[in-house]
């Protein structure tokens, strides 16, 4: 397997006048992307003094010029460590202690810290020399923005990346004769993997940024006859609301739509498959450390829409069980993945407490799940967030599926509480965002002949928003606090 780079060495070999990337009016070409790479990487080296290994934070916009100094860095031996432009002081505070980079790249929009320009680290006409780098080694840097405790800095070397994007553009079938539009993140490893899959099949990529301006979308799915895009729930919720059924207009013209990072209502699927039936609509379950590591295809699992679906290519899927034991079909335990795109440590981590995160070679997620007898897995929770009521387990996703059904509901969440009678331990309590012409008694009625006593919200509470990562997961340990 070759890095991510040499894979796009080769396509600007092949097709050196094909263009790459798309921003606007700007359209620049696979050769000329690879020389402002390599003239990034010369100035890295020569007027910055990246050494190999040397950190670099770079603030990631979704620009052209951020691409560029992206794969500059790791050209010039470095590793890149993406963080959000409105990343805030705190977390800066924390990545930049952790990392020690030699320098901060890009804008900040939250954060007292003299910063490089991205124009001015591509400023310049002299390249560096491609040397390819040692599949071993490691490339990226990305800081989880997960639903427990600190961030950490999950390392990907080269071989992760590139297995990743093997593992992705397999299931996808994607080919250089793709446009793909990039309004993801390119800080999250969502994003930053959709431009690398792009890139190495020799495809357009159009830079949108973000979804915010929905008419802007449309105008650039219609003017560069964009084949394919990647959006998270939250992004889908706010297109479907500015613009009803007009994504169906594209029906004969999207290949691909690839969603994830977090839960999507069966609805909101079925609306998807409705408007674009010749689309392939697939949502994937992963994470920062383990890639896309599960597919399901929309229209495939028509009959079964609440599965994650089964392991991506060249990907193995387990459930254990706390004491580490592979566990029978249709036993609930965690989720563990093994792979090539499985990351290769925590960074300032050591080894042994690593090793600690793997059962017999899979890294463990967190998650838990059952899987069935054709490799299906179907999420519970995450093993921090499971409600323990009198020794039965309760998952929040269970009890929150069926209060986001019932009219009047936006968006719900479910923590344990303690017990007030000090005889189950834990009850459950629900946060519900809803109408208030709702009263909590309707929302009880409408609940107690779909869930078993144990598993019914002890105590509601109304609050005007539920707590997410900017990718849209919930972040039900903020309620606890």
């Amino acid at each position: 397997m070759k890095s991510i780079e040499e894979q796009l060495f080769a396509i600007v070999q092949q097709t050196p006048d094909k263009v790459a990337l798309i921003s606007g009016e700007t359209e620049v070409a696979y050769s000329l992307l690879w020389d402002y790479c390599l003239r990034a990487a010369f100035k890295l080296q020569n007027t910055y003094h990246l050494q190999k290994g040397d950190r670099v934070i770079l603030s990631a916009a979704g620009n052209i010029e951020f691409v560029y100094v992206y794969f500059g860095v790791h050209l010039a031996g470095g590793i890149c460590v993406p963080i959000d432009p409105d990343t805030n002081q705190t977390r800066f505070n924390h990545i930049e202690a952790s990392t020690k980079p030699v320098c901060v790249m890009g804008t900040l929009h939250n954060v007292a810290r003299e910063t490089i320009s991205f124009s001015d680290v591509i400023d310049g006409t002299e390249k560096a020399e491609f040397i390819a780098p040692k599949m071993s080694e490691i490339a990226d840097i990305l800081f989880t923005t997960g639903t427990t405790g600190a961030p950490k800095g999950v390392a990907l070397s080269y071989l992760n990346l590139a297995a990743a994007a093997r593992n992705i553009n397999e299931f996808i079938g994607n080919s250089a004769d793709d446009v793909e539009l990039l309004a993801l993140p390119v800080s999250h490893s969502f994003g930053l993997g959709r431009m690398r899959c792009a890139l190495t099949k020799g495809a357009t990529v159009v830079m949108l940024g973000t979804f915010a301006n929905v008419k802007k979308f449309f105008n650039e799915m219609k003017r560069c006859h964009v084949t394919m895009f990647a959006m998270v729930p939250a992004s889908w919720g706010f297109i479907k609301k500015m613009s009803g059924k007009y994504i169906g207009k594209f029906a004969d013209q999207l290949k691909f739509i690839e969603i994830g990072s977090s839960f999507m209502p069966k609805e909101e699927k079925e609306f998807l498959m409705e408007q674009l039936p010749h689309t392939r609509i697939c949502m994937h379950y992963g994470s920062t450390e383990a890639s896309r590591s599960a597919f399901m295809e929309f229209q495939a699992y028509k009959d079964n829409l609440l599965s994650a679906g089964k392991a991506s290519p060249h990907t193995g899927i387990k459930i254990f069980s706390p004491e580490g034991k592979p566990l029978p079909l249709g036993e609930e335990g965690e989720v563990c993945v093994k792979g090539e795109h499985v990351t290769c440590s925590y960074w300032n981590e050591t080894p042994e407490r690593f090793a600690s995160d793997f059962y017999d070679g899979y890294f463990r997620t967190g998650d838990c799940a059952t899987m069935d007898a054709d490799g299906n897995i179907y999420l519970k929770s995450r093993i921090k967030e499971m409600i323990n009521v009198g020794g039965k387990k309760v998952a929040p996703m269970e009890v929150e599926d069926i209060l986001n059904t019932i009219p009047g509901v936006k968006e719900s969440a479910c923590i344990g509480i303690p017990d007030p009678g000090v005889v189950l331990g834990e009850v459950v309590k629900a946060f519900v965002v809803a109408d208030e012409s709702l009263t909590d008694e309707e929302i009880m009625q409408q609940l107690k002949p779909q869930l078993e006593v144990y598993k019914l919200p002890v105590e509601i509470e109304r609050i005007s928003e539920i707590p997410k990562t900017s990718s849209g997961k919930i972040q039900r340990l903020i309620l606890k606090k």
